[in-house]
């Protein structure tokens, strides 16, 4: 039986399919890559393992169901296929933006020429079920290498949410591709490297951070009439992605800006609190916050990592630092916590894992990998898929995890869509 409880994405859809991470989604001049246009295609290779059912979970957003980057219904099979079975090949544009899974459907979004597309693909066959074409300014500047969209599709109550590299809003019927709205960007106001956000959809609003550097709005949108809910301006958007955490009750939308880490009433649009997230050279803000609970962990300013615990003091909400860890840190890449720890690839490039309660360091892997890479909780294992092409990185972990663990490397993904 297919098992699918790991289609993690992490599909750079330019040059070849490099994987690459979607947590990781700002691509710019710094990301060496070679240019190669030769082939444009998504390979979509499955493995045969054994699973209690043929399509285990969905994948129908940035980072997952929970956009915590975990996958239930995985069975890790007692050995490793030393070679990867080519199911199909489709021809699909360019592009950086994970592509998402609901049912057997798979959805993208690439460019294609002078147009962007949002694609609707047979997950068993790669069949093209429709195709949504629509003209978008190209990428120029520093990140011209990168031509397509960087924001991962959201898909949810029969609709798929994109979000264009040139800021284009666009929400579809995800059984027909019939355009319900699009909401244009004429003056084509764009972060400094082009977008990288994600959209989310959440009690039928779609939420996206849009606009420029030092003058950003984060908006709700009714998920079937794009009509505008509310819209909080200030902050220009990041490189990182939206997610909700729930405090006293209520839901929270917390949002990495490239300023501030902040918290908006969901309901409304009301700024609830916000902290300073200065950077440093070269540095962005792209590393998405990882939520667990009332507790934040966050890092991406090049100067390590930091978990804050949110907690309601009278008629308001307050933010209290728990650690702080200057020895570990990403540039790119969002952890995922797994039994108190959090594992990820730091900006040295290393695998890592560090006491989510304490913020101590239990290793650093000497082994170099990549800063663009991601990190997927498969249960027994957590399965590392780093921009460096023909390899993947399964981490397997004992009952004792802190502090041993085991790396099994494979030259198995030249170009694929899946493990």
């Amino acid at each position: 039986m297919m098992n699918r409880a790991c289609f993690s994405g992490n599909t750079n859809l330019h040059e070849n399919v490099d994987m690459r991470a979607p947590s990781d989604l700002f691509k710019s001049n710094y990301l060496r890559m070679k240019k190669t246009n030769l082939i444009i295609s998504v390979i979509a290779t499955l493995i045969i393992l054994s699973s209690t059912d043929s399509f285990s979970q969905d994948w129908p957003q940035f980072r997952g169901i929970g956009r915590d980057s975990k996958v239930t219904g995985f069975k890790a099979p007692s050995a490793w296929p030393t070679d990867l079975k080519q199911e199909w090949k489709v021809q699909v544009g360019f592009g950086d933006a994970t592509p998402v899974l609901t049912g057997n459907k798979i959805y993208l979004n690439t460019r294609q020429g002078n147009e962007e597309v949002v694609l609707c693909l047979d997950a068993v066959t790669g069949k093209e079920l429709w195709k949504n074409q629509y003209p978008s300014n190209a990428v120029t500047g520093p990140s011209a290498a990168h031509p397509g969209p960087r924001s991962t599709p959201a898909v949810a109550n029969g609709k798929i949410v994109t979000f264009g590299a040139s800021a284009i809003l666009s929400c579809l019927d995800a059984n027909t591709g019939k355009v319900i709205w699009r909401k244009e960007n004429t003056a084509n106001v764009v972060p400094q490297f082009f977008t990288g956000m994600s959209p989310l959809i959440v009690d039928n609003l779609c939420i996206a951070h849009v606009g420029t550097k030092d003058n950003g709005e984060v908006i709700a949108l009714d998920l079937n009439t794009g009509n505008e809910k509310w819209k909080w301006a200030g902050d220009g958007p990041a490189y990182a992605s939206p997610s909700v955490m729930t405090v006293d009750g209520k839901k929270h939308l917390i949002v990495q800006t490239e300023k501030n880490l902040m918290a908006i009433n969901l309901t409304d649009g009301k700024l609830l609190w916000q902290i300073a997230t200065p950077v440093q050279q070269r540095f962005y803000n792209c590393v998405s916050p990882y939520i667990d609970g009332q507790t934040i962990y966050y890092t991406g300013q090049g100067t390590g990592m930091k978990a804050i615990k949110v907690e309601k003091s009278g008629n308001e909400y307050v933010t209290k630092e728990l650690w702080s860890s200057t020895e570990v840190g990403a540039k790119w890449n969002t952890p995922v916590l797994k039994d108190g720890f959090l594992y990820g690839f730091t900006d040295q490039k290393r695998i890592y894992c560090l006491n989510a309660a304490t913020g101590q360091t239990a290793w650093i892997d000497n082994a170099v990998n990549s800063d663009f890479a991601t990190i997927v909780d498969c249960g027994s294992v957590l399965i590392g898929l780093p921009s460096t092409r023909y390899q993947r990185l399964i981490l397997k972990l004992p009952d004792t995890r802190f502090p041993k663990h085991q790396f099994i490397h494979s030259p198995l993904l030249p170009e694929t869509l899946s493990i």
